[in-house]
């Protein structure tokens, strides 16, 4: 995830919120590989559209571990990580209107002022004010306190008695999969599409496409348990691309390719795969972060009048999703392989970090 505009180079967050005399404890990044969870200045209301809210559940990304290994320069040392969680207001600046002290709410990745220019579009990711800074560009989620910009825009409000570990996967990883994948790829009836990467984007976009009722799915990736769980939840097929050629195999088993092409690693061989096994009029969706260019084949492109997409999430179907998650139509709790306290996060990311290993999907972060 990057905001292409970089809006807030000014980091309102990172130095004013040492104003205070309290402390908390919160997971900062100091440089890459190096990871401390130690005492930080409590954050404050800046301004006045600003919330406080106290976390309740936190979870570790992708993202967060890209940033870790120095995939993402522009998050910068001293920045507390974590864009995803589910917590409680305890304070709203005077200009809030939606919430309240005590409201439960669910953290968007995305952080949007709803008006500016790409706002109006619905285009939050790019919001001038804001975009994908939690945890990046302004202290984030894996704390016990996080301060929201434009809270009216950037929470969603908890109904009662909905399960709160289910709700954070609607933070980040349920939309984007989502939205940048089975949306993007125009995931249609009769489709046959493949998704490649089982990990929580992956399985995120499995889950969702099945709404568009796609008639076949196939599901790669290295991961014999990740593909056991596809499997199981709705992959219709599923291909080890350690043991077999997936190319091949998928290339042998449609007329001439699938109708949608998911890359959901951020890798230059996986990104490869899309684009020899999607046929002629198809879509190749990209979800995943790519730290390194890849090679465009579109000396064999060009004449398939294909689509390739990609992009960061907007966030603008997390209410759609939370009615369909609330309903039970989805259960991306399904997701969640690992609990922990946030004062063992250090340890959550060590596992999570040998997701493969330790058989990691998303893991839970309880304050």
């Amino acid at each position: 995830m990057a905001n292409a505009k970089d809006p807030i180079k000014k980091d309102p967050l990172n130095t004013p919120s040492g104003k205070g005399n309290k402390t908390m404890k919160g997971l900062v990044y100091n440089g890459p590989g190096k990871i401390d969870y130690k005492d930080v200045p409590m954050p404050i209301i800046e301004k006045p559209t600003d919330a406080l809210v106290k976390i309740i559940k936190t979870t570790i990304c992708g993202t967060d571990l890209g940033i870790l290994h120095g995939k993402t320069p522009t998050c910068k040392p001293g920045t507390t990580l974590g864009h995803e969680g589910v917590g409680v207001i305890e304070e709203v600046g005077e200009s809030v209107r939606n919430f309240k002290k005590g409201d439960h709410v669910i953290i968007s990745c995305i952080t949007s002022d709803g008006t500016c220019e790409y706002c109006k579009k619905q285009m939050y990711a790019h919001c001038e004010d804001g975009g994908w800074i939690l945890g990046h560009l302004i202290n984030g989620t894996q704390a016990e306190y996080v301060r929201i910009p434009h809270a009216d825009n950037s929470l969603h409000p908890i109904p009662k008695g909905a399960d709160e570990e289910a709700l954070v996967m609607l933070s980040d990883i349920l939309p984007t999969g989502h939205e940048i994948g089975v949306l993007n790829g125009r995931v249609k009836p009769g489709d046959t599409i493949a998704i490649i990467g089982a990990g929580p984007i992956g399985m995120s976009a499995l889950l969702t496409a099945q709404f568009y009722s796609p008639a076949k799915i196939y599901m790669v990736d290295l991961d014999e348990n990740r593909l056991k769980l596809a499997k199981k939840w709705g992959a219709t097929d599923t291909i080890n691309s350690g043991t077999e050629d997936a190319i091949k195999k998928i290339l042998s088993e449609t007329a001439d390719g699938v109708d949608v092409a998911i890359e959901a690693v951020g890798a230059p061989a996986t990104f490869d795969i899309c684009q020899q096994i999607v046929r002629p009029g198809g879509h190749v969706a990209n979800i995943g972060v790519h730290g390194k260019s890849v090679d465009l084949k579109i000396q064999d492109l060009w004449i398939k009048n294909i689509t390739i997409t990609m992009g960061l999430v907007n966030t603008n179907t997390t209410p759609m999703l939370l009615k369909t998650v609330t309903s039970g139509k989805i259960q991306p709790e399904k997701l969640i392989t690992h609990r922990f306290k946030l004062d063992d996060i250090i340890h959550a990311y060590e596992v999570f970090g040998n997701a493969a290993e330790e058989k990691a999907l998303k893991i839970i972060l309880t304050n």
